[in-house]
């Protein structure tokens, strides 16, 4: 099984702090939903539209799609033309969606928080389900998510959780608690890392403490910088990308760490993956349609395509994420220790991380004062 590494969250989350300021100044119109949220008014979408007439640009991470898939889209759906641009980021993502005037994006691949700040500036098509069959594919469970129950504005396309990876072989007591590595014991000093990407940063001193992932409470928030503050001193590094290489070589014991990225399934068999018992988040990365898209059957049209057990479970084999597609994942052959086979029920254990718009500068500013220097 392959890997690809991409940067799907780095930088740190800096710009939905100002986001709904941002997509607001591009004139997005919106109307408030049953729900309290914002949405953009639906347009009359032809189900036999001839799809030969449209083309489809499309905003993703690098590895994140098979490489022939534009070739597929154009052969399967008859499309004029397809092209795949590439993020980064989220914010880079962003950057593109918001900037004045017509992206010419049609579909963009972005975390679920994300999608809810666009949504919530009208900046979305609603989601056509009749035009999407293969909604029946996802599991009860994927419409269920507190950023966008229902999937009105977005369909997920991966999904995951965040815990403690560890060296089974060279602990001497298997990690159980957040605090295991926030308060590392002696035998771990200078051998655990913390992720950088602010919202994953802290998620570990908010649980251990208590506390929810979307606090926006100043004390709580303060209360966690203070764990992390004492827990720097003891820290190996800060690292989003290579934690899992520094496990193998044993240069680290214990990571915070999203699961598809814990290599649970290197050949020595000696890495495991733990949620802590103060619990845990559910991230997810979603498909959203631009309200602006000319293109918006053939959008709904990929997505579908997508959503084809054969064609979403490349996601799992090859980048080592949960889809949130059963029909997919009955496909998947899992591997001796892999995550894969984490089910439905235990990743909405976790908290669902939610866009908190203005208050996010209080995570950017933790970020850069506990990582700093």
């Amino acid at each position: 099984m392959s890997r690809t590494r991409f940067t799907r969250r780095l930088p740190a989350a800096v710009a939905v702090a100002g986001l709904a300021l941002a997509v607001a100044a591009c004139g997005g119109e919106s109307s408030n939903s049953s729900d309290g949220t914002t949405a953009a008014k639906a347009e009359q979408l032809q189900p036999n539209a001839d799809l030969s007439k449209q083309s489809l640009q499309v905003t993703v991470w690098d590895g994140y799609t098979p490489k022939e898939l534009p070739e597929k889209v154009k052969s399967q759906l008859k499309v004029k033309d397809m092209k795949v641009g590439l993020h980064a980021t989220n914010e880079e993502a962003m950057a593109k969606l918001t900037a004045s005037g017509d992206s010419g994006i049609d579909v963009a691949f972005v975390s679920g928080q994300y999608a809810q700040a666009l949504n919530a500036q009208g900046l979305l098509e609603p989601i056509h389900a009749e035009l999407i069959p293969n909604l029946a594919n996802l599991y009860p469970e994927a419409t269920q998510l507190s950023y966008d129950k229902g999937n009105k504005y977005s369909v997920p396309y991966t999904w995951g959780t965040t815990g403690i990876c560890y060296r089974s072989d060279l602990v001497k007591t298997p990690p159980t608690s957040w605090n295991d590595i926030l308060k590392p014991p002696s035998w771990a000093e200078k051998k655990v890392t913390m992720m950088t990407t602010e919202r994953w940063l802290v998620l570990p001193a908010l649980k251990a403490l208590g506390y929810s992932v979307n606090t926006d409470k100043d004390e709580e928030i303060a209360k966690a910088k203070e764990l992390l503050v004492s827990q720097k001193p003891h820290l190996l590094a800060y690292d989003d990308t290579t934690f899992g290489d520094k496990l193998k070589s044993g240069e680290a014991l214990m990571v915070e760490a999203w699961d598809g990225w814990c290599p649970t399934t290197d050949e020595k068999q000696n890495i495991k993956f733990v949620v802590p018992k103060e619990g845990s988040d559910l991230w997810v990365d979603t498909m959203v349609i631009m309200k602006s898209s000319k293109n918006k059957e053939a959008a709904h049209a990929f997505i579908n395509m997508i959503l084809d057990p054969e064609t979403h479970r490349w996601a799992a084999e090859n980048i080592n994420y949960k889809v949130p597609n059963k029909a997919a994942m009955d496909k998947v052959t899992i591997a001796k220790g892999s995550l894969l086979d984490i089910k439905p029920a235990e990743l909405l254990n976790g908290e669902s991380i939610i866009d908190l718009g203005q208050a996010s500068t209080k995570f950017s500013r933790l970020s850069q004062e506990v990582t700093a220097g």
